[in-house]
């Protein structure tokens, strides 16, 4: 399959989780109703909520969790593949995984990825995160098969680490996934900037929905959902606001880019500065 509809779904996820499930399935089923073979959702699409403990509180098992349920079930009715962006699951010691889900068109996953690099920074006096108080980091890339191509699964913060994307366009990605929740501040200054980088460097589609606006618990993300060729072109791009951002990607793109600047056939080994 060389070409395939893929579609951004935005969001402003507050603190109730049924709501939040409802949004996103509406907003899924708007996508897939304008042709989207392949849907992704943000990060922490069923909750957005950073009072201390409600992560833990609000979260149960995968196997209990209603958001995969209902997003398993919704796949497999609407015959798509569904890149669920992140789900707070409990992961034992008081502590939860930022786990994505890739859902097939059967309603199986086929793919889980638990989020690696946290956002642990003081941006100034009144944004502070430290998300490692709430969650446990991942230690495992993934790389998902699938008949619509090799997708490497992301989440947000990883995106300031290049060797992570690397590493996934070597083994194969031909679409990157970086479902995120960025604040504005650091949108604003960075978002662009990071995400068409990965994009050059990998020569892979990146795919990046995201949370956007203010939330309910008084945190601010950018938005700005964007889809990106392997050139670093952006071909779909949203604002603030939750909705829809769909593209058609021609994959053969991807062999196109990498024919053109080969730099991944070009990594050389080195010796570190001081050795």
């Amino acid at each position: 399959m060389s070409q395939i509809r893929v579609a951004c779904v935005q969001m402003r996820s507050g603190t109730d989780v049924a709501e939040n499930i409802a949004s996103a399935s509406a907003l899924i089923r708007q996508a897939a109703g304008q042709g989207a073979q392949l849907i992704a959702t943000p990060e922490m699409t069923t909750l957005l909520d950073r009072k201390p403990g409600a992560a833990w509180e609000k979260a149960t098992t995968e196997d209990a969790d209603p958001g995969v349920a209902a997003f398993r079930k919704l796949a497999g009715e609407l015959g798509v593949t569904l890149l669920i962006g992140s789900i707070a699951i409990r992961a034992g010691g008081g502590k939860c995984a930022n786990r994505s889900f890739l859902i097939g068109p059967d309603g199986a996953v086929l793919a889980r990825y638990d989020k690696i690099h946290m956002f642990d920074v003081q941006l100034n006096a009144g944004n502070i995160y430290r998300e490692s108080d709430s969650y446990v980091a991942g230690g495992e890339a993934v790389l998902a098969h699938t008949p619509i191509g090799d997708l490497g699964m992301t989440v947000c913060y990883d995106i300031r680490f290049p060797e992570l994307y690397r590493q996934l366009a070597v083994a194969g990605a031909r679409i990157i996934a970086v479902p995120a929740a960025f604040t504005r501040i650091t949108g604003e200054a960075h978002w662009h900037i990071l995400l068409r980088s990965r994009a050059i460097e990998t020569g892979c589609f990146v795919i990046a929905p995201a949370q956007g606006g203010r939330h309910q618990d008084g945190r601010e993300t950018f938005g700005h959902s964007l889809i990106i060729d392997p050139w670093g072109r952006i071909v779909a791009e949203g604002g603030t606001d939750p909705g829809i951002f769909l593209a058609t990607l021609d994959l053969d793109q991807v062999d196109e880019t990498r024919g053109k600047i080969p730099s991944l056939a070009h990594v050389r080994p080195f010796r570190p500065v001081g050795a």
